[in-house]
């Protein structure tokens, strides 16, 4: 049979990097296509690389088709969940998706609340739904879906709304992390894209100035306690690379906690001795 591809599918996942399309070439090439793709009726859904690949190479592939797809809505929403589960998609790719899979429910939502009638028009006063509702899950079950925390999620859902395009593929690449962008992209359109341009180090530095900006905001408008307490607490969002940060202050409980029992064996010690002391006397 004929496949077709429809480039929005085709480009609807972020593209493999350079190095995961060779492993996925080399592994093609020593076992063959082990996975069937998946069609809805002639349109490919899902294995473009696996295609084009075999294609290329004269390799032989099994293809299924899935039969629950109604509507492109439907396709989108099955590929998002797909590359969801897969362990080789980055956080800032998983909260995208989880990001849209919201807009297409929501897109779904607000067709279907059009489509009903009016109340009062049925029988008895009161329309039946024509179908069931719509569920759109909030930012902790998008985040938890897409495996990253709901701050992190908020964090992506600003770059995609304030980000430049140069500074959301600096984030796609790993040249600077999802907070640090996060941060950056409060800072004007032209910086993000002289710092992108730069490189990691004037990203970074974009970061900083970003915070420093935010923070002094902060102070301006809080009173002196609220003004103390954010010198003793940086605000999470200050915060660059968490995972090093959880590991600094598991180093810090250790460290006090052994500080607390050597504490503890000198206060026995003393106790001890001062009770021998009284005894002598």
């Amino acid at each position: 049979m004929t496949i077709q591809i429809n480039d929005e599918l085709r480009t609807y996942i972020d593209p493999l990097t350079a190095e995961e399309y060779e492993a996925l070439e080399r592994s093609l090439l020593d076992e063959g296509c082990r996975d069937a793709l998946v069609l809805w009726g002639d349109v490919l859904v899902d294995g473009h690389n696996r295609y084009a690949l075999c294609t290329k190479h004269g390799i032989e592939f099994k293809t299924i088709q899935n039969t629950r797809f109604k509507s492109m809505d439907d396709v989108r929403l099955w590929m998002i969940e797909n590359h969801l589960g897969r362990r080789s998609v980055s956080d800032f790719q998983r909260g995208v998706l989880a990001l849209r899979k919201k807009e297409i429910l929501q897109q779904r939502q607000q067709e279907l609340q059009a489509q009903q009638p009016d109340a009062g028009q049925g029988d008895g006063g009161t329309a039946a739904p024509a179908t069931e509702p719509v569920v759109i899950p909030n930012r902790q079950a998008l985040a938890r879906a897409a495996r990253v925390s709901s701050n992190t999620l908020g964090q992506i859902e600003k770059i995609q709304k304030d980000a430049a395009p140069e500074l959301v593929r600096a984030v796609r690449s790993g040249e600077i992390s999802i907070n640090a962008a996060a941060a950056a992209a409060a800072m004007p359109v032209e910086q993000q894209v002289s710092a992108a341009a730069e490189g990691r180090k004037a990203l970074k530095e974009l970061a900083r100035q970003a915070r420093e900006a935010k923070a002094k905001a902060k102070t301006s408008t809080t009173d002196g306690d609220s003004q103390k307490g954010a010198e003793t607490e940086p605000a999470i969002e200050m915060i660059d690379d968490y995972p090093a940060e959880v590991a600094r202050l598991r180093r810090l409980v250790t460290a006090l906690t052994e500080e607390r029992d050597a504490l503890k064996k000198k206060v026995m010690h003393l106790t001890v001795a001062l009770s021998e002391a009284r005894q002598e006397k």
